[in-house]
């Protein structure tokens, strides 16, 4: 099945470059059709493809098993094509079998899909009871804001890493893992998805099952397996195979000589007994006290990686900690056993270690040397954002530059975690890193507004867009702090041209407006959205910026006509309704106004109590005191059906 299975597969990738073209052409296309996407319909109420490509995904499996991970994950493609190289030149990867190791997938999957709502909704009431210091322990947790139809995008890369991590993505996650725990060593042992499969097939009825009548016990099902599993030891014991790591790439069927297996619905794995005569399960290749050990490296290795320097995202540091905890395995044995090999390599024999013992001892001490300065980098950064998280200030009076009603303790620890932000910091800026996390700047900047030390904190903006280049809200960050320091002259002329390269920076641009408008340029302060809608004519949200500013300025039919194409652009977005019927009702048009608030609620029902209450503000304001107590009781209404949901 393997040509087939590849052409699949091959397709599959195919399909992923379309998706990418298609938004590099349109502009906006489906979001990505990602499983890691479903973290954000979770956390933030964004229903994307991705969790629903998930969704259905974990359902298939149920039914049929894994075959999504065997004939559609782009993982197992990379991994299948470093082990078909690596078996072109000879090298042929052997499992790695550890009994504690193999429930990472399903920590990962965890954390990943259960820890943020049982953090919000479960550990943080308790702790905000109890104990609220914890709260800075596990970070924020907002409020579940509802869900919100994110099925397009304009930004489809914003949640994927950057293309310089795709060449060590590719020889950690493929070549590295293959070589050292197996063809599916990635799967088994850092896929956070898997974690949810593995289970879910072992309630699967779709089965691959034997007829023992004809199997001979030949093993030639086990040794073509990808999955590194045990098939003929499988199906003897069983009558079928049970392994959750079996991905149905339907091989061991297909080469079967007498056609024994078959793929058939029959009682799923997890309630299959094994026969007493049965070979043994083959012996784990760790101790229990090893097992322990390397889950405590793993467990290192993977949170100083994940996220250093802003880089390693959680796959690729699961990839990278996997590979680490197999090299420091090697390295305590190598001491300790008389023979110590990784497949062709022999690096220690008859007690006496070869010159490839030594070149991999030396190799995986500089690794894990890195680790350690990784982890340091790390409990730096852990200790400056609790210093961070304990500043209590009045944002108000630090932007406007009262850094003298700050608390004294608050400034205490504003010092501490600059401290530790500079030792996180890169070499080049007088830190330890190796590289710089944008976090770091950007952080510091603010922590020297609390301290009153604007001239710092422009120093510190500025590095940001020397270094990561032009963005809409360090720019705006950045002329903030001009103005404290009374350049406003030097912060109109620096949003001037930074808006005419990047008209997209909706923020900026309302930054400058407001600042025209202060200085009494409104003329200028409207330009500057007329030019933006010219270059960015499709742009709904920036058509509502642009008549809010109308209105305030007075020109109500201006402000009607950018609505109106707004609504055009996006007629099922409840909140444009809502601006249109505030314009309405500046108007006169009371009647269209009160149609459009209701169009907004039926959109938008988990906001239609506070569009009623504006609309009764605004009646009120009108003096139609019956109206506004109709929109009113209303607004009950929906506040009392959104409480109902919410229990």
């Amino acid at each position: 099945m393997g040509p087939r299975r590849a052409a699949v597969l091959i397709g599959v990738h195919l399909l992923i470059a379309a998706h990418i073209i298609h938004w590099l052409i349109a502009g906006r296309t489906l979001s990505p059709v990602e499983p890691s996407e479903s973290m954000y319909t979770i956390e933030r109420g964004q229903l994307n493809a991705g969790f629903i490509f998930f969704a259905l995904a974990i359902i298939s499996t149920f039914i049929f098993g894994r075959f999504f991970c065997g004939w559609g994950c782009h993982l197992v493609a990379l991994q299948d094509l470093c082990g078909w190289m690596m078996k072109k030149i000879g090298v042929r990867p052997k499992p790695f079998r550890s009994r504690l190791l193999v429930w990472v997938p399903l920590s990962l999957a965890l954390y990943m899909f259960v820890w943020p709502t049982f953090k919000r909704d479960v550990l943080a009431p308790q702790l905000q009871q109890y104990w609220p210091e914890g709260l800075t322990y596990i970070g924020a947790s907002p409020p579940f804001p509802g869900f919100t139809n994110e099925l397009m995008t304009t930004g489809f890369w914003d949640t994927f890493a950057g293309p310089l991590l795709a060449i060590p993505f590719l020889l950690i996650c493929g070549f590295a893992t293959v070589y050292f725990l197996g063809a599916k060593g990635f799967c088994t042992y850092a896929c956070p998805y898997g974690g949810f499969f593995a289970p879910a097939q072992q309630i699967a009825p779709g089965r691959i099952m034997v007829d023992p009548d004809k199997c001979e016990g030949c093993g030639h099902c086990t040794a073509v397996c990808t999955s590194n599993v045990r098939v003929h030891e499988e199906i003897k014991a069983y009558g079928g195979v049970v392994d959750p790591g079996c991905m149905r790439c339907m091989d061991c069927i297909s080469v079967c000589p007498n056609d024994a297996l078959s793929f058939k619905f029959a009682r799923p794995a997890v309630f299959r007994k094994r026969a007493k005569a049965a070979t043994p399960k083959p012996n784990p290749d760790l101790s229990w006290s090893e097992e322990f050990a390397l889950a405590i490296v793993f467990l290192v290795t993977f949170t100083a990686m994940r996220g250093i320097y802003g880089l390693v995202p959680m796959l690729f540091a699961g990839g990278i900690a996997i590979c680490v905890t197999f090299l420091s395995w090697k390295l305590w044995r190598l001491p300790h056993d008389a023979n110590v090999r990784i497949i062709g390599a022999q690096l220690k024999r008859a007690g006496k270690v070869r010159p490839s013992g030594w070149i991999f001892s030396v190799a995986s001490v500089l690794v894990l040397a890195l680790v350690a300065h990784s982890a340091f980098i790390k409990a730096h950064l852990i200790q400056a954002r609790s210093a961070d998280s304990k500043i209590h200030v009045n944002l108000a009076s630090v932007m406007a530059g009262r850094a003298d009603l700050v608390p004294q303790e608050s400034r205490a620890y504003a010092r501490k975690a600059l401290v530790h932000y500079h030792a996180a910091s890169s070499i080049q800026s007088g830190g330890f890193g190796l590289g710089e996390t944008i976090e770091i700047p950007m952080r510091s900047a603010w922590l020297h507004l609390v301290l009153g030390e604007p001239e710092k904190a422009k120093f510190n903006l500025q590095s940001v867009i020397e270094r990561e280049g032009p963005s809409d809200g360090v720019y705006s960050d950045l002329v903030h702090v001009m103005r404290l320091l009374g350049q406003h002259d030097e912060a109109i002329a620096l949003m001037r041209n930074t808006l005419a390269d990047n008209v997209d920076f909706t923020e900026l641009r309302n930054v400058a407006a407001q600042m025209l408008l202060a200085r009494g340029d409104q003329s200028a302060a409207l330009a500057l959205f007329d030019d933006a809608v010219k270059v960015l004519p499709y742009d709904a949200a920036l058509r509502a910026q642009y008549a809010s500013y109308l209105m305030n300025a007075g020109q109500l039919p201006a402000a009607l006509e950018q609505l109106g194409i707004a609504i055009e652009l996006d007629p099922n977005n409840g909140r444009l309704r809502h601006d249109l019927a505030i314009a309405l009702f500046a108007n006169g048009r009371i009647a269209e106004a009160q149609n459009e608030i209701d169009r907004a609620a039926r959109l938008d029902p988990i906001n239609a109590a506070a569009y009623f209450t504006s609309a009764a503000e605004i009646l009120v304001q009108l003096g139609r005191q019956q109206d506004a107590a109709e929109w009113v009781r209303r607004a009950r209404a929906a506040q009392d059906a959104a409480k109902s949901r919410e229990s």
